[in-house]
């Protein structure tokens, strides 16, 4: 409920608290004296779009702050998620609005930045304005369904359809992107069957390029490495080779060793192992030469390979790694083709079954609401009498269109009014003048308050060209309204007035010769029978105006 409501710099007012308890809260004051401010102050607090024009004069900005106390039940927790907003168990609920002179606004939720929009959202389920003008509440005729399907108590029904539409959707779906596929694949068939046959001939494989790639660099490599081999056995065993030479050497000088014997034999002993280190090492280039042995056609192998696959990779326009898929792709259309008709048979039955349910269920919950229509009209038109409407007449209109099944039925609903007999009926927000408006709204409000309304309503002067009995009927419902929600109304009736559990006095106070604000005073009975005496009198309150304002708040 909205417990506080703090004003500053707005149009007439400087500085500005106002408190709201439980029940029903009837403001009241001379014409002028800021009522309508404070219900447009409210309203900006709420996401309304702002004006540079309610800033107070020669003031840079003005700002609106209403707080609600324990919210958190009437508020949808996805919405809350959305908005980024966490509420602890009991934690009041604080929107604030920014409105510079410059035109631009600036929206807090507990001190969190947030969108107009998303204050309007969640100012939604806190509070309802009734009034007679178009930007107030029920204007939107959606919900008009919405409310009638929570008095008729029918959220489960709804559900149910809403599934079977999500059921019967996906169904649509499945059958009618079968259907394109066949098509486009007929249209194509010669170019698919050749592009199958030739990728199922290719058989690209996930990840083959990659390995292909690694392998020719591997080949490549190894390619090199066998010519240096080949080159390092050529120096040891070909034309130039130094093996003879010193083979040859050590033969010379063997044979004249012993000339020289403490010289030679110790050379020829080098020369030897020489030529023995010089066979272990060519030995050993040979055994080298044949681990590392490059085939030619294994390395023009894998390059045909890789070139087959990126050859298809241009053809068709993607890369090598998607080929397996396109190739999978492909051969998908040609068996859709090939089986397509008895695949969409089966589709276009499970859409035709799912499409029947859900038309069923949609005439389960049409028949429903016409049973709930009928309870709704019989409810608000037995309140219309007192509300000086007993030639009007209540409707709740139907436009079924069993051909067009949605996510909430195949029904389109609004509330239409028939004020005289004889006279057409019509929409309620076309047909109905303002007040007349106002107490068909009241009449709802009060039918449908137990089953679904907003924690606050608030009421603009739904009491304007009516009195006497009237009055007394609209503040009779107020009340009534006021048992199971906060209601704030805005009134200039004194029966309205006195049927309050509080009353609240909207009056001018001169600040300076040149400016006057507006205040706001909570009346004790003393106070709340005098100002209901001037509503009843006027500017002169006479003795009989206090005796019948004692007597209305008695009654």
């Amino acid at each position: 409920m909205l417990r506080e409501l703090s004003i500053t710099d707005i149009v007439l007012i400087e500085k500005l608290t106002v408190s709201f308890g439980d029940g029903l809260s009837a403001l009241t004051g001379e014409t002028g004296a800021g009522k309508s401010i404070l219900l447009d102050s409210l309203a900006l607090a709420l996401g309304a779009r702002g004006d540079a024009s309610l800033v107070r004069k020669g003031c840079a900005k003005g700002q609106v702050i209403a707080i609600f106390d324990a919210p958190g039940n009437a508020l949808d927790p996805d919405m809350l998620d959305e908005a980024g907003l966490e509420l602890e168990a009991g934690e009041p609920l604080i929107m604030r609005r920014v409105q510079s002179s410059d035109g631009k606004t600036r929206g807090y939720i507990n001190d969190q930045s947030v969108s107009a929009q998303m204050m309007r959202t969640i100012a939604s389920q806190l509070v309802e304005i009734h009034g007679q003008h178009a930007d107030r509440a029920l204007v939107d005729i959606s919900t008009h369904r919405q409310l009638l399907d929570s008095f008729g108590r029918l959220q489960s029904t709804v559900a149910s359809v809403g599934l079977a539409h999500t059921t019967w959707a996906g169904a649509r779906r499945a059958a009618e992107d079968h259907r394109r596929m066949m098509e486009e694949a007929k249209r194509e068939l010669e170019y698919i069957q050749a592009s199958s046959d030739e990728l199922a001939a290719l058989n690209p494989q996930p990840g083959e390029e990659d390995a292909l790639s690694a392998t020719r660099t591997k080949m490549m490599q190894s390619e090199k490495v066998a010519g240096d081999l080949s080159d390092a056995i050529e120096v040891l065993i070909g034309n130039n080779s130094p093996v003879p030479q010193i083979g040859g050497l050590l033969r010379t000088l063997e044979r004249k060793a012993d000339g020289l014997p403490d010289v030679l034999p110790a050379v020829n002993d080098h020369l030897g192992q020489a030529l023995d280190h010089l066979a272990e090492a060519q030995m050993m280039l040979e055994h080298a030469a044949n681990d590392a042995e490059f085939d030619q056609r294994a390395l023009d192998e894998t390059e045909e390979r890789l070139f087959a696959l990126r050859a298809a990779s241009r053809k068709f326009n993607v890369s090598v790694e998607t080929l397996p898929a396109l190739a999978v792709e492909f051969a998908d259309q040609l068996t859709a083709v090939d089986d397509g008709d008895a695949k969409l048979a089966v589709l276009e039955k499970e859409e035709a079954e799912t499409r029947e349910k859900l038309s069923a269920r949609c005439a389960e919950l049409t028949k429903l609401r016409q049973s709930a229509a009928e309870e709704l009209e019989d409810t608000v038109n037995a309140e219309l009498p007192p509300l000086k409407l007993e030639r009007a007449r209540f409707i709740v209109h139907f436009e079924t269109d069993p051909e067009k099944p949605g996510a909430h039925g195949c029904d389109e609903i609004e509330f239409y009014v028939q004020t005289n007999p004889g006279s057409n009926p019509g929409p309620m927000m076309k047909i109905a003048s303002g007040g007349e408006l106002s107490r068909f709204l009241l009449a709802l409000k009060v039918v449908i308050a137990d089953r679904v309304s907003a924690p606050t309503l608030v009421f603009d002067e739904i009491d304007t060209g009516v009195g006497g009995a009237v009055a007394d009927a609209i503040g009779a419902r107020l009340a009534r309204l006021a048992s199971s929600v906060q209601v704030l109304t805005v009134t200039h009736a004194p029966q309205v007035a006195a049927a309050a559990s509080s009353h609240l006095l909207i009056s001018k106070k001169e600040v300076s010769p040149e400016l006057v604000a507006t205040a706001v005073h909570v009346m004790d009975e003393t106070e709340r029978q005098e100002e209901i005496a001037r509503m009843l009198s006027g500017a002169s309150v006479t003795d009989e105006a206090r005796a019948a304002a004692a007597r209305l708040l008695q009654q």
